[in-house]
């Protein structure tokens, strides 16, 4: 995966209703770390990593590149937003696109803030690269991603066998700028 382009980055923080986007920061290192090890969250990316192993690997201030997020609750991380250039996907459909990707807490779970918060970033990344269409793997297991996948405006474009479970690629058609 590669940066994005010409985008200015770090962005102001982006708010919505109840949420902030915005660059990670050192005191989001617990949470990154408990989100990378977390069974339930790597249920359907290949399993989570060792704690042991985060500690001594994780940064001082993680995930600090173009088009990732730091989702922000009343203060806290609750997961993470990822926007980036899909140079190495194994679907044409998908190389070199934009791919949105996405993790929180379990215990952010099922309170809408994945939609509010992938909405924004969304929206976010219409406005900086206008025109460009936006591309989502998941699981078909997964069904609140294959949900989530629907609401925010992504269509199959195909599935396919990876990792030893069927796959779906969506896209997301550009949005074009308003006159």
């Amino acid at each position: 995966m590669t940066e994005l382009g010409p985008v200015t980055w770090p962005p102001a923080p982006i708010k919505t209703e109840r949420l902030v986007l915005r660059e990670s920061e050192a005191r989001d290192r617990a949470a990154f770390i408990e989100l990378l090890a977390s069974p339930e969250v790597h249920t359907y990316l290949g399993g989570p990593r060792p704690r042991d192993e985060l500690e001594c690997e994780m940064p001082a201030v993680p995930e600090r590149w173009p088009g990732s997020f730091v989702v922000d609750l009343d203060g806290a991380m609750i997961g993470q937003i990822l926007l980036r250039r899909a140079t190495g996907h194994s679907r044409p459909a998908a190389t070199g696109t934009a791919d949105l990707g996405y993790l929180f807490l379990p215990r952010a779970w099922g309170f809408g803030y994945a939609a509010e918060a992938c909405a924004a970033a969304l929206d976010w990344f219409d406005g900086v690269l206008p025109g460009e269409p936006v591309v989502l793997t998941t699981q078909t297991a997964n069904v609140g991603s294959m949900r989530l996948a629907a609401k925010l405006g992504f269509t199959e474009v195909e599935r396919f066998r990876a990792w030893d479970a069927e796959q779906w690629l969506g896209q997301r058609p550009p949005v074009t700028p308003s006159a």
